[in-house]
């Protein structure tokens, strides 16, 4: 299954290395010897998950039917808006951005709202309808992100009890 959403992501234009950059910028500051091969084994982590998957299919797929025009309306034309208020995207990229807990609720809010990197090309690309793509990117750096994290603090904790 795993396969299948790295092909669909790549479909639509997101390789997994972009995705790394995102953890990368968001986790740097607070780790002096991280590299990008470590974010891009936290979003393959994220990945192998079957809520996220299972998330990633149904998001993708609704972009997809959308720009088919397989939608009905008014529900297409809120989601080729990408409208504000309809947070349906949100919710679906929330759900992967919380396997590791609120750190990645708290980066997927700030991504969310500073757009960058891939999300950013997504989210201003006109010819597709990427609506809930951006937010599930945003939703797999979150977590892959929050994974980093505590495994970071997993490894002080550990480092002081072995001083101690």
């Amino acid at each position: 299954m795993k396969e299948i959403i790295i092909e669909q992501l790549a479909e639509r234009g997101v390789e997994l290395e972009e995705i790394a950059d995102i953890v990368y910028a968001l986790q740097k500051p607070y780790s002096d010897n991280l590299n990008i091969d470590e974010c891009l084994n936290a979003v393959d982590r994220v990945l192998n998950k079957r809520e996220v998957q299972y998330t990633l299919l149904t998001g993708i797929a609704l972009d997809k039917l959308t720009e088919e025009d397989k939608i009905e309306e008014p529900l297409a034309s809120i989601i080729k808006r990408d409208e504000p208020l309809y947070g349906v995207d949100e919710s679906l990229a929330l759900a992967i951005a919380n396997i590791y807990g609120t750190i990645g609720f708290t980066s997927f809010g700030y991504l969310d709202k500073n757009k960058f990197g891939v999300m950013e090309r997504l989210d201003s690309k006109k010819d597709n309808v990427n609506t809930f793509l951006d937010d599930l990117v945003a939703g797999i750096a979150s977590a892959a992100s929050a994974r980093i994290a505590h495994q970071k603090r997993n490894e002080a904790e550990l480092k002081e009890e072995e001083v101690s």
